[in-house]
């Protein structure tokens, strides 16, 4: 018996014998007992009474009396309006500990699925630098991949660059206009910083004229269309796509200066993608899908020669693909992505996209679109919808300069943390190094866990000081919980096999036999759910019932050797399932805090 699954298989085959029905194997429901109630497994006893012929009620007595009598497994049950609730052993709860204590891995599929997965997130602009929402899109696609992995998945992690469109040539332009041939080095800007300051500029710059332009008399829809800074940039696009070599050397040089920085936060954060791909290159491909799709009257052309897709049958307004003059839009770009991704890697179960959900018309569409053009993997295609995060003063916007840089905002959490582990004298004895290296730990796994803890499709409201707090639903305080055991396992003078004949497992110490073995089912709800907020909610759970255990019952200082050795394997499975499950995350444990 290794796991509660197992069990329900047993509970299944004595139900069946009871009744002398084989169908009984797929009709009988189970769950984990409500807490509300008394018991460990719940067997519903609705989904058979069409087989029992008796109420819900006498059912699930009589298949409770049968247990009892022919199974070791429970000590009792009791019966809740036609809810069988059992109630096993404590010896039962202890063989299925030192079976999860044997696995190495425990909770982490041993058996590869075969499938291969391809997870896109990150994927930002070459305009500006990263911000805050970019960390949130980041750590979620990131412990996504992690969570397909643990259920024996292939995963390949990729993003698509937006590397070309308006929004780039507005950077450009204004880089043109204001610049005086600035560069990284020249002003000591990381590229992204020095690019983004530009994209801002053009932004104020744009306004100023608009406001100039309805002053002389027009209105504000033409003022905003004729503001000269504008149609420049508009130019430079039509430039870009025409190869024009200046315009396409600025591009090249600008978006070099972009990917330099862009790697560097890549690195604090100690995130790395395996394929990555550039709208500059699957535009031109999407370009090619559209006027195929042209061809094929799938979509059809307006007087202006703009090229569109009638979404009437779907209820949704006419989809823009291709503009008057040949220039290409988002929708374009995603299209060509998306068959090129299936083209490169034909074996693929399935595309999630990790984009907020002020892009789900837009993925709809996308999505609805891939469908028209009869691609049967259209249907494998899923967008990851999460909510945006927003600051205690409102929601950010790049192009008004109002964001919480993502490079600024780790190193004031790493300072943060630094300056609260210095005032609680935990550092004592320790090199700069390791100072640096702890804090660093902190300050990231905080930061990463305020962002996961939040289930993804809610928006969320963001304070760095309170991410790094030791006391409250944090990852430092999940953080201290393992370095606590690491420090008791390290006193312990000896660690070997336990005669749990030789003693009672108590309420407390059973609390945390029951969470650790959620463990896997937990994983696997994560996985399934794309939401890491099921694992990181699970794993402070475990910390706080574990530390509640720990508060209860001394461990060094227990005199029943055999009661000592089990709370020291006790403690140390929770380590492991908290180090596990926190590396999904993509978080570090210090064995020292």
């Amino acid at each position: 018996m290794n796991s509660i699954h197992a069990i329900y298989k047993t509970i299944k085959e004595f139900v069946v014998d009871l009744y002398s029905e084989p169908s009984l194997m797929d009709a009988v429901v189970l769950q984990d007992t409500k807490k509300e109630h008394e018991g460990d497994i719940t067997l519903i006893a609705f989904s058979i009474v069409k087989f029992t012929k008796e109420n819900p009620v006498k059912t699930a007595n009589d298949i409770g009396d049968y247990l009892l009598q022919k199974s070791s497994l429970f000590e009792s049950y009791n019966v809740k309006s036609g809810f069988l609730n059992l109630v096993l052993k404590k010896s039962v709860w202890i063989e299925l500990f030192n079976e999860w204590y044997s696995q190495d891995n425990y909770g982490l599929t041993k058996q590869p699925s075969k499938k291969l997965y391809m997870v896109e997130y990150s994927s930002p602009n070459t305009n500006k630098p990263l911000h805050l929402g970019h960390l949130r899109n980041i750590f979620l696609g990131d412990s996504v991949v992690s969570l397909l992995k643990a259920v024996g998945h292939e995963v390949v992690k990729t993003q698509i660059i937006n590397d070309r469109g308006i929004h780039i040539c507005k950077s450009m332009v204004a880089w043109k206009y204001f610049g005086n041939g600035e560069t990284p080095e020249s002003s000591g800007l990381k590229g992204d910083h020095l690019v983004g300051k530009y994209y801002v500029l053009f932004d104020k710059k744009y306004k100023e004229q608009v406001s100039d332009l309805i002053d002389a008399g027009l209105d504000k829809e033409s003022a905003q269309a004729k503001a000269q800074i504008l149609i420049d940039a508009q130019q430079m696009l039509i430039k870009w796509e025409q190869n024009d070599t200046e315009t396409r050397n600025l591009w090249s040089t600008m978006n070099g200066w972009v990917y330099d920085g862009f790697n560097k936060t890549y690195k604090d954060l100690k995130v790395n993608f395996d394929h990555l791909y550039y709208e500059s290159s699957t535009y031109s491909k999407g370009k090619g899908v559209v006027q195929e799709g042209l061809n094929e009257n799938v979509f059809y052309k307006k007087e202006d020669n703009s090229i569109w897709c009638d979404m009437s049958k779907d209820k949704l307004d006419d989809k823009l693909l291709l503009r008057s003059d040949g220039t290409s839009v988002y929708m374009t770009q995603d299209i060509g992505t998306a068959v090129q991704r299936f083209e490169d890697y034909p074996s693929l179960s399935g595309v999630v996209y990790t984009v907020g959900n002020e892009q789900n018309h837009h993925f709809n569409v996308l999505f609805k679109i891939l469908q028209k053009l009869n691609y049967n993997w259209a249907q494998n295609c899923h967008h990851l919808s999460y909510g945006m995060v927003e600051l205690p003063e409102g929601k950010m916007k790049s192009r008004e300069g109002t964001v919480v840089d993502a490079d600024d905002l780790l190193s004031t959490v790493v300072k943060e943390a630094k300056q609260l582990t210095f005032e609680r004298g935990h550092l004592e004895g320790m090199s700069q190094e390791e100072i640096n290296d702890l804090c660093g730990k902190i300050g990231l796994g905080g930061l990463k866990y305020f962002l996961l803890k939040v289930d993804p499709r809610k928006k969320m409201s963001f304070n760095p000081k309170e991410s790094i707090d030791l006391n409250g639903h944090t990852g430092p305080f999940i953080q201290y919980g393992y370095a606590r055991i690491c420090s008791l396992i390290e006193k312990a003078d000896s660690f070997s096999s336990f005669n749990h004949n030789n003693f009672e497992l108590s309420e407390k110490e059973l609390e945390v036999v029951k969470s650790l073995g959620a463990f896997e089912e937990i994983i696997k709800q994560a996985a399934h759910e794309l939401s890491p907020s099921v694992l990181a909610n699970y794993l402070f759970a475990l910390v706080k019932t574990y530390n509640s255990f720990y508060q209860d019952c001394p461990i060094i200082r227990e005199s029943n050797q055999d009661l000592k050795l089990f709370r020291l394997s006790l403690s140390s499975l929770t380590a492991r399932v908290l180090f596990n499950g926190m590396s999904i995350l993509g978080i570090e444990l210090p064995r020292r805090m």
